[in-house]
């Protein structure tokens, strides 16, 4: 695409998604705040040559956008939760912040832009902002749900490894980070490789409530990713096989409990994904996770894959959000796909 054509679609977008976003403002009373950051959206409607509704794999291709911001904080997106039942959403960034918005759908219920935009430090236990970059690297997002109703989010960190939850007030975080105890194994493993992925299981899992923590780079003695679930009756050690040239990256449960698993990777100077999923029968303690293979992807229709997230979409269809890290590089982009699974 040359910088001129790229231009004039990043324009018109953008005009699309402020007039769209004003009109829902208007609407939704949401109110403007002055500390919201312009995020322009080109849209996405191919992947893999496949249009819009069309089957792509084991799954069907729902539409897509581009995220583009001035803002030099915008980027770095590691983790996504959806928080309301209106495309309200909060990330987490490489840089120790919140992104959070509101992902807006055109009639056809695809994916049109992202308005609203509060970029926020994440804040530690003493309600401060993370003192480091050692500190500040966020790498995984799960929302916690108390009856019915989205009320903080689960927050996974590499290098100095730990989880942390946040409470949600009209949806976004506040306030200072509760920290959770994790296994001192984990703990006490301080790369950028360790804790990759956190997600809850919802009531219909064989282990409701519990939280997944799954790892990139602490292999165990089976050549398997340590993985470890937190909870009251359904704690303990389990594993994760990935694919060739795959790690994991994130994770989400699946309304019926079933467990999906993104890997990324790199195949010849480009990045690859896979999207994996895992019967909800087969999550639970001392268990060796294999996933079922329902999309493989690699070149230009994807970036460095990092979050994922299942939510209802307008239309009332479940959708896979996955989101792209650009690591706050011009040659790479901040990406959101959704996908559905076939009826």
């Amino acid at each position: 695409m040359t910088a001129a054509r790229r231009a004039s679609r990043l324009a018109g977008a953008a005009l699309l998604v402020a007039s769209a976003g004003a009109a829902l403002l208007v609407a939704g009373g949401l109110g403007a705040r002055a500390d919201e950051e312009t995020v322009t959206a080109v849209p996405i409607s191919t992947f893999a040559s496949a249009g819009i509704g069309q089957r792509v794999q084991g799954l069907i291709w729902r539409g897509g956008i581009e995220m583009q911001s001035q803002t030099d904080t915008f980027g770095g997106l590691s983790g996504l939760g959806f928080t309301g039942p209106d495309g309200r959403l909060v990330m987490v960034s490489d840089r120790g912040n919140f992104v959070s918005g509101q992902l807006l759908y055109d009639e056809a219920a695809r994916p049109m832009g992202l308005i609203g935009v509060r970029i926020e430090p994440i804040q530690n236990s003493k309600g401060k902002e993370l003192p480091r970059a050692y500190s500040r690297d966020a790498e995984a997002l799960a929302v916690i749900i108390r009856d019915g109703k989205p009320s903080a989010v689960r927050v996974g960190f590499e290098n100095l490894t730990r989880v942390a939850d946040f409470a949600l007030v009209d949806g976004l975080p506040q306030g200072p980070a509760r920290e959770v105890s994790i296994p001192k194994w984990l703990s006490d493993t301080r790369t950028n490789e360790t804790l990759e992925a956190v997600c809850i299981a919802p009531p219909t899992s064989p282990i409701a409530g519990s939280t997944l923590l799954l790892t990139e780079g602490i292999i165990d003695d089976d050549g398997q990713h340590s993985a470890y679930l937190l909870g009251q009756n359904d704690k303990g050690p389990l594993s994760y096989i990935s694919g060739s040239g795959t790690n994991p990256t994130d994770c989400a449960f699946m309304p019926n409990g079933d467990l999906l698993v993104l890997e990324r990777g790199i195949a010849l100077f480009a990045f690859q994904m896979r999207l994996v999923r895992i019967p909800a029968a087969d999550v639970k303690a001392g268990a060796h996770m294999k996933g079922e293979l329902l999309l493989h992807a690699a070149g230009g229709d994807i970036d460095n894959m990092e979050a994922l997230a299942v939510h209802t979409a307008p239309d009332g269809s479940t959708r896979i959000t996955l989101v792209s890290d650009n690591n706050f590089n011009d040659w790479e982009r901040n990406l959101l796909l959704e996908f559905s699974l076939p009826n």
